[in-house]
């Protein structure tokens, strides 16, 4: 193994140290989320501002994972990623001080904000660290890492705080998040190689001729097209689902069933991304599995049918993302990737809060059944959209030249 600034550590040791991270970080993130509006709403909070916590979330990860995406190309991952996960460490102490529901607000605020820093940054890792022929099985084992510490986050939380109370939570998050921090500056290397097989354009372009990319905007408009579908099953499905007579416990094995699903699929498909001569086919075979879960889910009647419904919803989510994590840095210039990875997260946290603030009064006046239609409609003509827009894809031979 060697030391150097400019040397590296192979290629598998790097991806399981950035998988590790990314698993540690986000379990210690996520076992907070099902005890924050519990512990707001002990605080006096309401439901409008145990939502407003949430937004506020979304709103920072969402508004500054592409400022700080580019801010990645310029200063490095490693640093920014670092700062994400410092600015998380904070925010978990920060709520074990707090005393007031407005102050929890603010803090969840400067939360998004370390997200927004380390998600991007971390994937853009990710993507220097392999080999161009890597890179659907790298995103595969990254995201299965990421989904994982998602779906054991919450149940951690819910069992600390069940026997030492909320506040232990948001300490062992912090703790968490910091020993995460340690093993991250520890473990890896100052500056990773590019892997043999990747080019290394000169210039670095900026946003607005990103913008002119059709095929990074095709992959950008797929992750907006399922995250919006993802909003609509996170923030509606419990309401649909009790209205069709499921009880809180079997919501509860709905939500794990997607999750589940979603975090084992993410491997295999990403070797299968590997694989098969044209990623695209798989992207457009996830949101075909989007729109059938959403109609699957608007027509359930009981807990059967949600189950199956969201299995589907887990599977085609693995498919996609899995496919549009690989895609992008085969379409867009390695001193951009950065920019590319934060617009993203971006689109990820906005499409999610876009369907939970815009399908409230649609739902209102149309109902639950006809609310997720929509959102099934809408996942289907993503679909042409973005074969359209893929149009000047290079194609992965190109892109994997001499590897």
């Amino acid at each position: 193994m060697t030391t150097g600034p400019h040397q590296t550590l192979p290629y598998r040791t790097l991806l399981f140290i950035c998988c590790g991270v990314a698993f540690g970080c986000y379990c210690g993130t996520w076992m907070r989320l099902p005890v924050v509006p519990l512990y707001a709403t002990s605080l006096g909070a309401d439901t409008v501002l145990v939502g407003l916590i949430n937004a506020a979330f979304l709103l920072m990860a969402g508004s500054f994972s592409l400022p700080l995406g580019m801010a990645a190309d310029r200063l490095g991952p490693k640093l920014l990623a670092s700062l994400g996960l410092l600015i998380l460490a904070a925010s978990s102490f920060l709520l074990y001080f707090s005393r007031a529901p407005l102050e929890l607000v603010w803090i969840y605020l400067f939360s998004g904000v370390g997200l927004a820093a380390f998600g991007p940054t971390l994937m853009t890792l990710v993507a220097n660290i392999s080999p161009a022929t890597h890179l659907g099985r790298s995103y595969g084992w990254y995201t299965t890492a990421l989904y994982t510490g998602m779906t054991l986050g919450p149940g951690m939380g819910g069992f600390i705080a069940q026997r030492g109370g909320f506040l232990l939570v948001f300490l062992f998050s912090g703790v968490l998040t910091l020993v995460v921090l340690g093993v991250f500056l520890v473990s890896l290397p100052r500056v990773a190689l590019k892997p043999p097989g990747r080019e290394t354009p000169a210039p670095r372009p900026g946003f607005l001729s990103l913008l002119a990319n059709r095929p990074l905007v095709g992959c950008w408009l797929a992750t907006l097209g399922g995250c919006f579908g993802l909003g609509m099953f996170i923030t509606f499905l419990p309401l649909h689902a009790h209205h069709q007579g499921l009880e809180i416990a079997q919501i509860g094995l709905v939500f794990s069933a997607q999750g589940l699903t979603n975090a084992l699929s993410r491997l295999p498909f990403g070797y299968l991304s590997d694989m098969v001569p044209d990623r695209r086919v798989l992207v457009m075979a996830g949101l075909a599995g989007f729109a059938l879960a959403m109609a699957g889910l608007a027509l359930s009647q009981n807990v059967v049918h949600f189950l199956l419904a969201a299995v589907i919803l887990g599977i085609s989510m693995g498919l996609a993302f899995t496919s549009v994590g690989a895609l992008i840095p085969e379409v867009v210039p390695s001193p951009s990737l950065g920019l590319a990875m934060g617009g993203y997260n971006s689109v990820i946290y906005l499409g999610m809060m876009v369907s939970s603030a815009f399908m409230g009064p649609v739902i209102r006046v149309i109902g639950f059944q006809g609310g997720f239609l929509c959102t099934a409609v809408l996942n289907f003509l993503v679909i042409p959209l973005f074969w359209v827009l893929m149009k000047g894809y290079p194609g992965p031979q190109k892109t994997r030249a001499g590897a």
